[in-house]
Order: structure tokens, then sequence, then C-alpha cells
């Protein structure tokens, strides 16, 4: 039985309790949670625009909640802004309906409907550039292509990014002055129509004048220059201080680089440049680990040091070690003044491979002419003095070699760590006879290369092919077994063991083959950002007579996971045109290698 001091406390508590929903309710009242934003009658870039107008401030929501009163003030302030940005896509006269639409569960519906009417078209345009770049064909080729035109719809967007690339283009080949002295487009609403009138002048053109480097780079001045991609009194082009900048960057030696050209001090239009370089530690040690089904664990430890006595030549060493594979090697490079590619080196190396059938091993020592030849082609001429003690099956070779050779490469690809298009290939000629001292003769042709097609902007073909002949007038028993040609491993056909292709001796064993011929088709298709699948299919062989070929093969499939370093890359390959076919894994992985 409730006493009257215990119904006047119950009481409170009800009524502490409506104040308190009553409050709560007030003071949501002029807040909304949620708000979906519906656009009808427009498609494209100029609905991307909108909804860009029509976008939520992030200032506007708090704990999930936007302010009521601000959805009201734009639901009268929006047709005029969904006006204003339509303007820029040719429509000044959209008829525009905004209705806001509350809901029971906190969710505002934001309807616009647009009906953006007839657009306003070009009527006319006057493009003129004047000055001593008019006649630049770099120039003249953009005016004859500016995407405007008579009768098309005016689109200021399109009108603004071509009229910034003209001056753009002009800065770029040196008219470091251009600007536009008349800039405007006038509309006539009543007709829907629009007169356009641009004038570029481009002014004098500007020259490189001399170079001076500066931040105590510690490199001489001479093999600085190798990385310009200009030469004073050249016409001064932004694309060649870009170049520039990527030469001094890819040359490992600098972790900082900066090119000022100083318009400022230019005397008759030449243009002084000053380079600010901060170089890396001029000694270096690395260390590389990683896996191949071909070799096993595998790992390299190797010193360079970059600048020998202030010189900027360069001696490297390294040392390769794998389950089957040593070596020990080492180089140095007189760089050449001609360009950054270019150069001179001595090279003294000794390998030792041991696989299932044999074991090579030698001592080199080999002096080397590499030249450049148009863009991103090298070639080189070299000359190879080699003591070798190798074994394959039941054949031995002890073999003393002084082998001249040649080469000749390309590579370009639309990028290093992930490419989607490109292509490389690398050919060489070598070869050496009795006559220059070699206990045997033969000439022999290698060729390399590989084609990466995109076809999509997921799906892309990668094409490789390998291609080695020989010619000796001695027995192919009397070839060194470290220039016989073996086929089958993670880079050759797939599905077999690592060399385990190529001609036999009387117990089975592979012994190689003076000729080699390989191809490779494969499927890739991206997934995401770091990853990748592939199908494939190889044939190939090594053989001693061409009209005696046996090609192998296997197909299967793969996945890659790109990293900064390269991808790592997984394969299940099975062999195929055989009674019993094997089914093999192969595994890339290596990091600094």
């Amino acid at each position: 039985m409730l006493t009257n001091q215990r119904f006047i406390d119950l009481l409170g508590i009800v009524l502490w309790c409506f104040v308190s929903l009553w409050w709560i309710g007030l003071s949501c009242a002029g807040e909304v949670k949620s708000i979906k934003i519906i656009v009808d009658g427009l498609t494209g870039q100029e609905r991307e625009a909108l909804q860009k107008v029509l976008e939520v401030p992030e200032d506007l929501i708090k704990d999930g909640v936007v302010d009521e009163e601000w959805l009201k003030r734009l639901e009268r302030q929006g047709p005029q802004k969904i006006s204003q940005a339509l303007e820029p896509f040719g429509y000044y006269k959209p008829e525009v309906a905004v209705k806001l639409e509350p809901s029971d569960e906190g969710l505002y519906r934001f309807v616009v409907t647009i009906k953006a009417g007839e657009p306003v078209r070009v009527k006319s345009i006057n493009l003129i550039v004047n000055g001593t770049g008019a006649f630049e064909g770099a120039i003249t080729k953009m005016v004859a292509e500016f995407p405007l035109r008579q009768g098309d719809r005016l689109r200021q967007d399109i009108y603004e990014e071509a009229k910034g690339d003209l001056q753009k283009k002009a800065v770029s080949i040196g008219y470091l002055d251009a600007a536009y002295s008349k800039h405007s487009i006038r509309v006539t609403l009543s007709q829907l129509s629009a007169e356009i009138d641009l004038v570029l002048e481009t002014g004098p053109q500007y020259y490189f004048g001399d170079v001076t480097f500066a931040g105590q780079p510690g490199f001489p001045d001479p093999f600085l220059a190798r990385y310009l991609a200009f030469k004073p009194r050249d016409k001064y082009s932004q694309e060649k201080i870009a170049q520039t900048q990527v030469n001094f960057v890819s040359a490992d030696r600098f972790k900082m680089v900066t090119i000022n050209g100083k318009k400022d001090e230019a005397k008759d239009n030449i243009v002084p440049i000053e380079i600010t370089l901060v170089p890396l530690k001029q000694k270096r040690v690395k260390f590389g680990i990683g896996y191949g089904t071909d070799t096993g664990v595998r790992g390299s430890i190797r010193y360079q040091d970059f600048n020998i006595m202030g010189s900027g030549q360069l001696f490297d060493a390294e040392m390769k070690i794998s389950q089957i594979f040593q070596g020990l090697g080492a180089r140095y490079v007189f760089p050449s003044h001609i360009d950054v590619k270019s150069l001179a080196s001595i090279k003294l190396g000794w390998e030792h491979e041991k696989t299932t059938d044999k074991t090579v091993e030698f001592l080199a020592l080999e002096g080397a002419l590499t030249r450049t030849f148009g863009e991103e082609r090298i070639g080189s001429v070299y000359l190879r003095l080699q003591q070798e003690d190798s074994k394959a099956g039941n054949e031995e070779t002890k073999a003393f070699l002084l082998m001249p050779g040649v080469q000749f490469s390309q590579n370009r690809y639309d990028s290093i760590t992930r490419p989607t298009k490109g292509f490389r290939y690398d050919l060489e000629l070598r070869g050496t006879d009795q006559f220059m001292g070699s206990n045997t003769g033969f000439l022999q042709f290698l060729g390399r290369g590989e084609y990466l097609i995109s076809l999509t902007k997921r799906f892309s073909v990668l094409t490789r092919m390998q291609v080695g002949a020989t010619t000796t007038s001695e027995a192919a028993s009397d070839l060194p077994i470290s220039v016989r040609f073996f086929a089958g491993g993670d880079n050759s056909v797939r599905g077999y063991k690592y060399q385990s292709l190529g001609p036999t001796d009387v117990f089975g064993d592979v012994v190689g083959g003076r000729n080699l011929l390989f191809g490779s088709i494969e499927i890739h298709r991206a997934i995401g950002k770091d990853w990748a699948v592939a199908a494939f299919y190889d044939t190939g062989n090594a053989f001693d007579v061409w009209s005696k070929i046996d090609l192998a093969q296997g197909a299967g499939v793969g996945g890659f996971y790109y990293t900064a370093v390269g991808p790592i890359r997984l394969y299940v390959a099975r062999q195929m045109g055989v009674r019993n076919p094997d089914y093999r894994i192969h595994l890339i992985v290596g990091i600094g290698l």
C-alpha cells in the first residue's frame, strides 16, 4: 500500500523522465541522422560534378547526425547552385526541381530532378599564336587539334584544360615567357551560342647555359656531366630537365637531386643551370636472400665503392651461393664521358655449378667496351679469357678459350616493378678458334627476347623466346660444356627440372647440345593492386641437329604477389606429350638479388 510520501516520490520520478524525454526531443528536433541524395536527369561527368556540389561538408556531420537547418537552406539555394554547376558543361538554362523528403526512420531523401535543356554551342573560335614559337611543330599541332570546334557543346572544363596544356607546351620547349594576352568566352544566351577568343604570346625561345654543380657531390664535374640530357646552348626543354633528374636519381649515387634553371639570371635568353646533389654513401655492402626451385635457397653479398679516389670509377665485388651454384666475381668500371650507360670494364670471376648430370667450373677474365645506340639500345664488344674444367655425364672438357664477342640489347617497359606492356631482347655473337690460342673452335649465336602486351586494363599476354645456334667443325663432345645449351626449369620449359632437357650420352645423362629453341606464351590477369594469376604454355629443347628436334612441352597455372623489389612467383606445371606426365612446382622469391 502506497503512502502519500511514496506516491509523491513516484510522481516526481515520472515527471522527471517526461521532462527529460521532452528536452531530448527538442534538442534533436533540428537534426537528422542520415541523408540520401537522389539525382534524376543527368549522367556521366555532369552527374559527378553535381554530386560534389550537393555533398554534405564533414564539419556539418557530428556523431553521424546532419544539421536539418542546413538541409533546408540547401533546399532553398539548391536550384541556383545546381544551375551554376552545370554552366561549365554548356547548360545555362536547366529546369531544376529540389525537394527534401523526411521519413519516420530519420532518413532524409534529397531529390533533385533536372531537365538540362539545350546546351550553348561554340559559334566561333579564334585561336592565334604570336611570336617566334608560332611555327613550332609541337605548338601548331596542338592548335590544329584544339578539342573545341565550331558547333561543339561549350565545355569550359575542356577549354581550360586545352588552354593550360598549350601554354605548358610552349613553356616546356623553351618559351618561358609564354602567356595569353587575350582569353575570353562570350556567351549569348538568347542564341545559346559562344564565341571564343584565345591569343598566346610565346615570347622568345630560351637556351641552356652553363651548368654548375653544388652540394659537395664528391664527384668530378666531367663525370657528373654524363648525366645531363642536354648540352649548353641546346634549346631549353623541361622534358630534358626531367630526364636529367631521372638520370641522376637512377645512378644510385645521390639521395637528393635539385635542378634549378635560373631564368632571372638569363642573358641573351641563355639560362644558367644549377644542380644541387646530396650523395649517398660511397661505400656500401648489400645482402640478398631468396629461393628458386632451380637453385634452392640462395644468397649474395655485394660490396660496392662508387667513387674510387674521387674519380667516379666503380669497384663492384659479389659473392653468390646457392645449393647448386657458387660464384665469386669482381668488376672495375671506367665511366665514359659520352653518356650515362657508356663505359669500359674489366671483370674477373670464378663459377662452380653442379646439377644432377653435370658440373661446370671455370675461371674467366673479361674486358668489355659498352656504348649506347639511340633510345635504350646498348651494344658491347668484349674479349674473354677462360680456363674451364667441366663434366657432363661421361663427357669431360678441359678448355682454354680466348673468346671475342659482341652483344646488343634493348629494354623498354612502362614500369620496373609491375610492367603491363613493353619488350626486351638480347643478341650475342661469340666464338673462338685454334689460331687464337684456344684448344677448340666454334661460332655461336644467342638470342633472347620477350614481349608483354596489354589486352585490357586487367589482362596482358607475355610471350618469350630463346634461340641458340652453334657451328663447329669438331664433334659435339668437344664443345666446352660451359657454352652448350640445356633446357628446363623456372625460366625455360616449366614442368621439367632445371637443365634436365637436352641430348644425352649412352647412360641417359644430359650432356647438352649445340643448339636451343624455346618459346612460351603466358596470360596474366591482375587481381587488385598487388596480385595476379596466370596460365601458360612452354615448349622447347636443346639439340645437336636442326632436323632432329624433339620439343618438350609444359603447361600450367600460376600466381604472383608484387612487392617493391619484384614479384614473388608460384607456378604449378604439368608435362605434356609424354606417357607418364609429371607435375612440378616452380617458386621464385628474391630480396635484394
